[in-house]
């Protein structure tokens, strides 16, 4: 990653010189004239993270001792390095006093500048290694990678964890989303307290506002006893809601008080109860267009995405693969108490050709039945099914007619079931969802195999 630099001086010539060197030193440069642009340009949530800012003490409107107390009460303050004319030596030292990096005198002479920047630059790049390492170990406690993808979202982790505020993770099924979450958790400082998991896709909207939010005796049907409800359950913790976007529209209504006004309402009481609870959400939907189709109410949308973390799929991370399958085979091997098993030379290479819709949950599964069906310390690499993903559907004029394309498709779908499912043809039907009979028929068409098995 580049450093960003933000250079201010009300004089023109000054700022083109600076950026020029700074541009040599490999650093992304941003300009402004005086120290109120200067504030909003960092501020701007567009503008790229200012890691070094380059100030002119004297310049109209604000000094830059006034930029350097502003900067220094950000969340993420950057180095600032002073500019000073001959003579103000005292100003460039309380500067320092005040939090400074370093000062320069102008006009400067081009070896001492360079010596200055260098060395700021020097020390904004050990921050940012060692906090991507810092956070690297926090991820890496749940989740097993070596991608810059996933590193970018460990720096994010690292950085939001402390800070008290809502957190929306997107991505697809199994990509390790409630991980991600766990790793929030373990790096805040409700760490240690409680945090409840709830998938909002698993009760009845009736059932998931009375399970969330707690109900009186008697409330609804069944409602034989009072309950206290999730929310509750993790007063001064965290909770998860994953799959979020399932959610009903009454019970969004009731979540969107509880992230307002910090408080929940019980099923069938008419008193509000105080809570402190960090809400985290996960989804593999798109609740943009959830909320364009009128499924998801935009403010509640805006709510949850106060910051939004989205975890990649397997296929955007290749390099992942063999660390994840090296750490599954050491987890089952000693789950099933094969002892160390020996990892073909064609192993990584034939799961990384694989598609892996299900991302990193598929990719564990297909380790734990390849390991559960080794015999002793040997792989059976046939149990993995065939060593590339399905072949490319052809384009118009490719390789026949709609017909033909599908059933191609229908095909390597047969031969793939029956490759994970170790040729019994009864768990490929159950795998695809169709009866066994109509397995047969399909195998009998495609003239796969000879007959029942």
């Amino acid at each position: 990653m580049k450093p960003h630099a933000l250079v201010v001086d009300d004089d023109d010539g000054v700022r083109f010189t600076l950026a020029g060197i700074l541009e040599e030193e490999g650093v992304l440069v941003s300009q402004a004239a005086t120290g109120e642009a200067a504030l909003a340009l960092f501020d701007d949530p567009t503008t790229p993270e200012v890691h070094l800012v380059v100030t002119d003490m004297r310049m109209p409107g604000m000094s830059g001792l006034d930029v350097l107390t502003a900067l220094r009460q950000r969340t993420r303050a950057p180095k600032v390095v002073m500019i000073t004319a001959h003579g103000n030596e005292r100003l460039a030292v309380e500067a320092t006093k005040a939090g400074a990096y370093d000062y320069f005198r102008k006009p400067f002479e081009l070896e001492e500048l360079v010596a200055v920047v260098r060395r700021a630059l020097e020390a904004v790049r050990l921050e940012v290694e060692n906090e991507r390492l810092r956070s690297t170990l926090e991820l890496s406690q749940t989740m097993v990678f070596v991608s810059d993808a996933m590193t970018r979202l460990a720096v994010m982790v690292h950085r939001v964890a402390p800070r008290d505020v809502t957190v929306l993770i997107r991505g697809e099924s199994g990509t390790g989303k409630e991980r991600v979450a766990e790793a929030i958790v373990r790096a805040s400082r409700r760490a240690g307290r409680p945090f409840v998991r709830f998938n909002c896709a698993a009760l009845t909207p009736e059932l998931a506002e009375a399970e969330l939010f707690g109900h009186s005796r008697g409330a609804f049907t069944g409602a034989v006893r009072s309950r206290a409800g999730l929310f509750r359950e993790a007063d001064g913790g965290t909770i998860l809601l994953d799959e979020v976007g399932e959610l009903d529209l009454a019970t969004q209504a009731k979540l969107l008080r509880v992230l307002q006004e910090h408080e929940i309402r019980p099923v069938g009481e008419d008193h509000a109860i105080p809570i402190d609870v960090r809400v985290i959400a996960a989804t593999h939907r798109d609740l943009a267009k959830r909320v364009e189709e009128g499924a998801f109410r935009e403010d509640l949308f805006y709510r949850l995405r106060v910051v939004e973390m989205h975890v990649p799929p397997l296929r955007d991370r290749p390099e992942d693969i063999a660390p994840l399958v090296r750490h599954f085979l050491e987890r089952f091997a000693l789950r099933f108490g094969v002892g160390p098993v020996r990892e073909p030379v064609e192993l990584i290479p034939r799961l990384a050709s694989m598609p892996w819709p299900g991302n990193v949950r598929e990719l564990e599964n297909a380790i734990e039945s390849l390991v559960a069906l080794s015999d002793g310390d040997e792989l059976d690499l046939g149990t993995l099914g065939p060593s590339a993903a399905p072949p490319r559907p052809a384009e118009a004029g490719e390789g026949g007619g709609l017909r033909e394309r599908v059933d191609a498709f229908e095909k390597q779908l047969l031969i793939d079931a029956l490759a994970v499912a170790g040729g019994n043809r009864s768990e490929a039907a159950r795998a695809l969802g169709i009866g066994r009979a109509t397995l047969h028929d399909k195998l009998r068409k495609h003239g796969i195999g000879d007959g029942p098995g």
